[in-house]
């Protein structure tokens, strides 16, 4: 590590001695620089001293990006893909436990209002004003559940300048429809509203197979609203804002492991079921659509029929020198989902409802100072809530024959509540002109708890004498204090060199089961330790340079971290009941070490020639870990049932944390032919490459690889004389490369996979 902050220390000052030379005075909004939030005020995104990407709604256009799991083209060290909901990965950090108890690892936010449950997550990018990524820890200003970092998607505001709007549509493979619509109302000079609606539909990229009986089509069919609202007077102002999104389609996105991988035996134990084996890939030797062919006999309902709504208010007021912020939202989520859970090798398909009904609330009441002096402060109080009641069941897990016991594996749970309060403070003082402190700490109090079951019964009324709930109730409290530490110095007006050391903390949480001390209804003994698990901390130390030079024409953006990650959360599936079912259990690991190297480069030789350049190196490992395992008998592979028992433990000291590629490197090229009165055409090009990368599959002790890979993107985008109007062509993943996302294994394995070759057309008009 003392090499790699020597190395990237040596650069930064390398860096910092050559812009130097050619750099003049200018202001920075002037060329092309971004306003950011990251750190809950509004600075230039060149002279804010922590790991942010912005993305702006046009680059968003420009690059295709339609919803969250694009925005790894265009972020470093980013990775985003579908599992239960999203699940986001920062620099190796993440959480796989997307259930009603669980709590992700990287926050995501709409208008700086945390999203709680991951499976509202994947919303369309529409009338969307910017997306800021803000990688490691933001434990102070954000507070729990920011270990990773944060994706903080906002939406355009109502403006007072007079009536304006905009309308996007495009069509492309895979039936994939993208429509969007939004008018902004000015009333007076002082009140302005704004609307806009939104359909984002596709079917599925999975290809039905043999045994398939029931459409994968479509995937998605999703139908969004937002209505805002903005008032001001002297020294203030008020955003009201309320939405809705109505969620349909097929919840099916789960290929039999086979597809992709193959399993040695090991220790007597055949195949899929073997411990500590390293599974062979062979998706190489596969074509994209036979990678993507599910030949289970899925017969099941696979709708969805989901919805959500919300509404929100940011207030704005300034008294003297202070001004206070209030942000608070209401939010509702009903999921009704049908599906299936693939097994024995995809041999069997068997049915899965879901039914949840969730609420969130969130207040926060903020004070900062607004004057010209060296002190710029600020601090507030926060408050979250969060209930929900599920029902999942499973059919046909441990008794196949419908009407006998067991026919029915489920977790009946309700309700699961989580309350967080938190106190923070933060201050940046300016010790010269050119350099600044800033302090700033945080404490969070969570209290967590649940009453529920998991049943095995003959219904789902689970209301025979034969019938058995064994309980899962639970409460515990964490609290912990996080903080932060930071230099940032103005070499010159256009290089800002920082430093900063940084706490993240996510709070810990529950399995199934319960302690009698606690629950005399306790029927499912277990011990404390084995029933919670510990709160998740990240101290992360940064070093990095934002600078500009030869007149702005180059700017680049460099960083080194080192992370200590201490109580690791890692979920696994184990076997939780004597008749077999099955449950997730999270553990934690003792220690993981993260350290890298980012670097991102814009180069724009002339107005009509635009280069960009990211290079990523990351080297994530688990610093102490020993998982055990146990492989259960009368496990079925093969549809024959294998009596074989053993135990194993295993040292994953050492190995890559998920989804945490050694090297990534994207670059993009954009030429413009500039056609005088006639407007402009864009030409562009972007090329993502990235290094193998490992997924746990914890409950059979291996971690798959998913070979390395590139990725190609080709769009092409006419734009009217003053932009009025435009047309686009584009095609994503030219290679045509599909790549595992999750893999689980044993005889039920899945993966999901990454998106196929896609191309299409879209048109925007604007007034």
């Amino acid at each position: 590590m003392k090499r790699l902050v020597l190395a990237a220390t040596a650069s930064v000052l390398a860096f910092a001695a050559t812009s130097a030379f050619a750099q003049e005075a200018s202001d920075a909004a002037d060329n092309g620089d971004i306003i950011v939030t990251a750190t809950r005020s509004d600075t230039l995104l060149s002279k804010t001293p922590v790991a942010v990407t912005a993305v702006t709604g046009d680059q968003l256009r420009s690059a295709g990006i339609t919803n969250p799991t694009a925005l790894a083209e265009s972020v470093p060290n980013l990775s985003i893909i579908r599992g239960n909901g999203l699940q986001i990965t920062i620099r190796g950090v993440t959480s796989t436990d997307g259930t009603e108890k669980g709590d992700p690892s990287a926050a995501f936010m709409l208008d700086g209002i945390y999203i709680a449950r991951p499976q509202v997550q994947e919303v369309s990018f529409f009338d969307v004003r910017q997306v800021e990524v803000l990688r490691g820890p933001q434990g102070t200003l954000y507070g729990r559940n920011t270990t990773a970092g944060l994706v903080n998607v906002m939406a355009n505001r109502p403006n007072y300048d007079g009536v304006s709007g905009s309308a996007d549509l495009g069509y492309g493979s895979h039936k994939a429809l993208q429509g969007t619509a939004a008018v902004n109302l000015p009333v007076g000079e002082n009140l302005a509203f704004r609307a806009a609606v939104n359909v984002d539909e596709r079917d599925s990229y999975l290809i039905e197979g043999t045994g398939v009986t029931r459409s994968f089509d479509k995937f998605k069919k999703n139908l969004s609203m937002r209505l805002s609202a903005a008032a001001r007077w002297e020294g203030g102002e008020l955003l009201v804002r309320g939405d809705y999104t109505k969620f349909t389609g097929v919840v099916f996105n789960t290929p039999s492991v086979t597809n992709a991988f193959q399993f040695p035996a090991a220790a007597g134990i055949p195949g899929a079921n073997a411990l500590d084996v390293t599974p062979i890939y062979i998706g190489n030797s596969r074509t994209s659509p036979q990678l993507r062919t599910v030949n289970s006999p899925v017969t099941a309902d696979l709708s969805r029929n989901n919805n959500t709504w919300g509404i929100m208010a940011d207030l704005r007021q300034d008294i003297g020198p202070i001004t206070v912020n209030y942000l608070g939202s209401y939010r509702e989520f009903t999921r009704r989902e049908g599906g299936v859970t693939v097994r024995n090798l995809g041999a069997t398909a068997l049915p899965i409802t879901f039914n949840g009904d969730y609420w969130q609330q969130s207040h926060e009441v903020r004070f900062s100072t607004n004057g010209d002096g060296p002190l710029k402060a600020q601090a507030g109080l926060y408050y979250f809530q969060e209930q929900s009641g599920i029902a999942l069941y499973l059919f046909g897990l441990i008794s196949a024959t419908p009407g006998t016991t067991g026919f029915v594996f489920g977790f009946p749970q309700n309700p699961t509540k989580a309350k967080s309060y938190a106190g923070f403070a933060q201050g940046t003082y300016s010790l010269t002109p050119e350099l600044r402190l800033t302090a700033g700490i945080r404490y969070s109090k969570d209290d967590k708890s649940r009453i529920g079951f998991t049943v095995t019964c003959t219904t789902t009324a689970c209301n025979l004498p034969t019938d058995t709930k064994q309980t899962n109730n639970a409460a515990r409290k964490f609290s912990a204090t996080t903080w932060r530490v930071g230099l940032d110095y103005d070499l010159n007006d256009q290089s800002l060199l920082y430093a900063t050391v940084s706490t993240g903390y996510k709070a810990g949480g529950f399995n199934d089961g319960c302690v009698p001390a606690e629950f005399a209804a306790c029927n499912v003994v277990r011990t404390a330790a084995a029933l919670y698990y510990d709160p998740e901390k990240l101290t992360s130390y940064e070093l990095g340079l934002k600078t500009r030079f030869l007149d702005g024409a180059v700017r680049l953006n460099l960083s080194a971290f080192h992370y200590d990650y201490t109580n690791l959360q890692l979920s696994q599936i184990i076997v939780c009941t004597p008749a077999g079912g099955l449950c997730q259990n999270t553990t934690n690991a003792a220690a993981a070490k993260v350290d890298g190297v980012e670097l991102e480069t814009t180069i724009q030789p002339s107005d009509n020639d635009k280069f960009d350049l990211g290079i990523n190196y990351l080297k994530a490992r688990y610093a102490s870990y020993s998982p055990s395992g146990t492989f259960g008998v009368g496990a079925i592979v093969s549809g024959v049932v294998q009596t074989a028992a053993g135990t194993k433990v295993v040292d994953f000291s050492g190995r890559q944390l998920d989804r945490s590629p050694t090297w990534t490197v994207s670059a993009g090229y954009t030429h413009t032919f500039d056609l005088g009165n006639s407007g402009s055409i864009d030409a562009g090009v972007r090329t993502r490459v990235s290094d193998s990368y490992r997924l746990a599959a914890l409950a059979q002790l291996i971690q798959f690889r998913q070979p390395g890979y590139t990725k190609t993107d080709l769009t092409v985008t006419y734009n009217a004389p003053e932009k009025r109007w435009y047309v686009q062509g584009f095609a994503k993943n030219l290679e045509n490369n599909v790549v595992v996302t999750t893999a689980t294994a044993g005889a039920n394995g899945t993966i999901q996979l990454d998106d196929p070759r896609t191309f299409g057309v879209r048109a925007g008009f604007k007034f």
